[in-house]
């Protein structure tokens, strides 16, 4: 019976409690009768219910594994785990933001902390004539040929939107943006007055609910989003099939979270459940997508327009490309989102089992583009666990023109990856529409940090860049990145990937697994799996 020791000792102490508050008149005794008299009524409750059996078989001592449960995450955050255990960002990349942010030293003393020798290890090997351009304000041209280009930064602000970010984390983001003259994605809710209010870049996300550009069915309105896109402040227009936290998955805003402003921000009913479908309604086919982008670029008057995806079903992207050759349509640029994750919560399995990579999905769709003789014509970003100027190396090396991160410019905003984001109870008011929580958060100071995170790291990048005897992040190959495949080897990107010709996939299937067993049969008028791919499974069919 040791396991309600702890409640008898309580109900022992009520009782002498009680009856000294009665013999002694004691006010004291009554005072500490009150708080014995709430650990009995508790115990009594975790005895008498049914829902735990945990708190029934050890009445209130339960209550104190629930309490140490509670803040397991902090204290393993803080005491426990190493300075480059990733999860999902190690104690040595936050800090790296953080210093950054702050304008504050972050060199690094008395030798690496890395693995040098344990796999998976990545370098940029250096010259003996190394370079060094003036400026770190890196540029990369997008739709040169239409009537509004854009000179884009190689580092920008990943979609994120209002509604799962506060109104000053918005406002904060935006302002930095414009100090450092990069772009903010708004994310797929709508252009809210946050993102209006300081005039920074923007790129409008627009997403499968269509929010700031649909009517009352939640169809797309073309002189809504004409209106928007016309907006001196959008830059680039976007249109987003899937995203790396929960690709294929949509989402449900709640009623009771559709506020007033939020309702208004995207052009829907107040207090009614907001859907976000997990596929387009608009069009159902390769061809129809690119359409759309065409039909977005024409309604913008001439903005660069593209898309944003994550990699699944390697045919449905091979698709994409055949309806890029069969129509001549072409996006201006293309969003890589890898499974990785986000700023968006999501269900464990999305989170942690659907999805490609960053890396393996970059690599597909460079690869594909350069296939096909359209590599040249079509920006490719990259946004995938960006925190350093060797994140951003390595991902331009392997195939991306610019990187977008969501979660290192939270960090700058002062984001500890407490990992409460879907509860509306961030500590640091970045990710909660909670007044009393996201008020708190200081508009100009948040924005010196993001404008110094982007600027800092930009300069890390021109320095690394210099080093290895490059002066633009365009002149970076897979050749100039090493990786350790283990203990006494060591492969440069080059040689770990196969990296097709130009116009390779024009002339023939090439010797890679995925082309070899997909491009021959992808369709640009529908995104069905092809034959052999539906075939596999005929085997499971009842009738």
């Amino acid at each position: 019976m040791a396991r309600y020791l702890v409640f008898a000792a309580c109900v022992v102490l009520a009782l002498v409690s009680i009856f000294l508050a009665a013999t002694q008149q004691s006010v004291g005794w009554s005072i500490a009768a009150v708080p014995v008299l709430a650990l009995v009524a508790l115990g009594t409750y975790d005895i008498v219910q049914t829902r735990a059996t945990l708190r029934r078989t050890y009445p209130l001592t339960a209550h104190f594994r629930y309490g140490l449960e509670s803040f397991r995450p902090e204290i393993r955050q803080y005491f426990i785990e190493d300075d480059q255990d990733e999860v999902p960002f190690s104690r040595q990349q936050r800090a790296l933001v953080y210093q950054r942010a702050k304008n504050v030293s972050d060199v690094v003393p008395f030798g690496s902390e890395l693995p040098m020798y344990g796999t998976q290890y990545e370098w940029i090997n250096h010259s003996l004539v190394p370079a060094h351009a003036d400026s770190h304000d890196f540029r990369v041209p997008v739709g040169d040929e239409r009537a509004q280009p854009y000179a884009a930064s190689v580092f920008n602000i990943s979609a994120m939107s209002f509604g799962s970010l506060s109104a000053n984390a918005i406002r904060a983001l935006n302002l930095g943006a414009r100090q450092g003259n990069f772009f903010h994605d708004t994310g797929e809710g709508a252009i809210s007055p946050y993102h209006r209010e300081h005039g920074g870049d923007l790129v409008w996300e627009i997403g499968s609910g269509y929010f700031g550009c649909r009517d009352a069915k939640g169809r797309f309105d073309e002189d809504l989003f004409a209106r928007h896109a016309a907006e001196p402040q959008v830059r680039m227009v976007e249109l987003k099939l899937s995203q790396g936290a929960k690709p294929g998955h949509g989402g449900m805003l709640p009623g009771a979270k559709v506020t007033p402003e939020i309702a208004q921000t995207r052009g829907i009913p107040v207090g009614q459940d907001c859907e976000s479908p997990a596929a387009h309604t608009t069009f159902s086919t390769p061809l129809g997508l690119l359409e759309f982008v065409e039909r977005m670029r024409t309604l913008s008057g001439g903005k660069p327009a593209g898309f944003k995806l994550a990699i699944g079903h390697p045919w449905e992207w091979f698709g994409i490309a055949r309806a890029m050759l069969d129509s001549g349509i072409l996006p201006d640029f293309i969003v890589v989102d890898g499974a990785e994750g986000g700023t968006g919560a999501a269900p464990s399995e999305f989170i942690n089992h659907v999805g490609l990579p960053l890396q393996e999905a970059l690599m597909l769709v460079h690869n594909t583009l350069v296939g096909i003789g359209l590599r040249d014509r079509i920006r490719v970003a990259a946004a995938g666990k960006i925190t350093s100027g060797f994140d951003i190396a390595r991902t331009l090396a392997m195939g991306a023109d610019w990187c977008n991160a969501g979660r290192g410019f939270m960090f700058a905003l002062g984001c500890i990856q407490s990992r409460t984001c879907h509860t509306d109870h961030c500590p640091t008011g970045v990710a909660t529409q909670d007044p009393a929580r996201w008020r708190l958060l200081d508009v100009p100071d948040k924005a010196n940090r993001v404008f110094h995170f982007h600027q800092n790291t930009l300069r890390a990048l021109r320095d690394m860049l210099g080093a290895a005897g490059l002066e633009h992040p365009m002149q970076i190959g897979p050749e100039h990145i090493l990786r350790r495949v283990s203990p006494t080897e060591v492969r440069s990107l080059a040689a770990l990937y196969r990296f097709l010709e130009p116009g390779e996939l024009l002339t023939g299937v090439p010797e890679h697994a995925v082309f070899k067993t997909f491009w021959p049969t992808a369709r640009a008028d529908s995104f069905a799996p092809p034959a052999r791919a539906s075939a596999m499974h005929v085997a499971k069919k009842t009738h």
